[in-house]
């Protein structure tokens, strides 16, 4: 895919034409590209520019996907889980998001992260869900560091660590978008709540985490 093609894309979303944008991104999808291939998935499965059809998205996500392409692993990976234009079956959502998260994808190591956490589609493994939440959340992604937070909160994986969750809460609510308010504000009741239950000193101590982390 061209610059050139990339640019008409990006121009054509953003004057919410995304008709336009669709047959750019089917063109050279049928060429192969994997990441138009990944796009027009997008497309399909949002209904934007196109009828929304999750059997669509699939079968583009899985041309993608079978090409290495991480986004589209992990999209497919969604698909299986939540059962669109598929027979819902988590551990084919577990197969594509391994392949994902082993690639660096941080929203596939989040969504791994929980399917070990829930013992959905794979054996049950705190340690496992930590690892994956804490790949992603030291990279910046909100949920995995509120999830991160969870799992110091109630020791699962980690010994407990009211510091360290209180840390991985405030980072996550500053963090999350204006566009996901209810998730930041869950984070901030989290957070909140587990400060009641600290010392100062423990407050004290979180917020010097706080302000040290970079993330990764």
């Amino acid at each position: 895919m061209s610059e050139e093609d990339w640019a008409a894309a990006r121009a054509a979303r953003l004057r919410g034409d995304h008709a336009t944008e669709a047959r750019i991104y089917r063109r050279l999808a049928e060429r192969g590209d994997p990441g138009a291939q990944d796009k027009l998935g997008v497309l399909y499965e949002r209904g934007l520019g196109v009828p929304r059809s999750y059997v669509e998205a699939v079968k583009w996500y899985r041309l993608a996907a079978e090409r290495g392409a991480p986004d589209a692993q992990n999209n497919l990976g969604v698909m299986y889980e939540m059962g669109r234009g598929v027979p819902a079956d988590p551990a084919e959502a577990v197969k594509w998001y391994s392949l994902a998260a082993a690639q660096g994808d941080i929203n596939a190591q989040h969504n791994l992260g929980n399917m070990y956490e829930s013992g959905h589609g794979v054996a049950q493994d705190y340690t496992e869900a930590v690892a994956w939440f804490r790949n992603a959340a030291e990279r910046g992604h909100p949920m995995a560091q509120a999830n991160l937070g969870v799992m110091y909160e109630f020791g699962h994986g980690v010994p407990q660590d009211l510091v360290r969750a209180h840390m991985w809460f405030s980072l996550s609510v500053a963090g999350f978008p204006a566009s996901e308010a209810k998730n930041r504000g869950i984070a901030t009741r989290n957070r909140d709540e587990i400060a009641a239950r600290m010392t100062p000193a423990q407050l004290a101590e979180a917020h010097r985490l706080l302000r040290a982390w970079r993330p990764r």
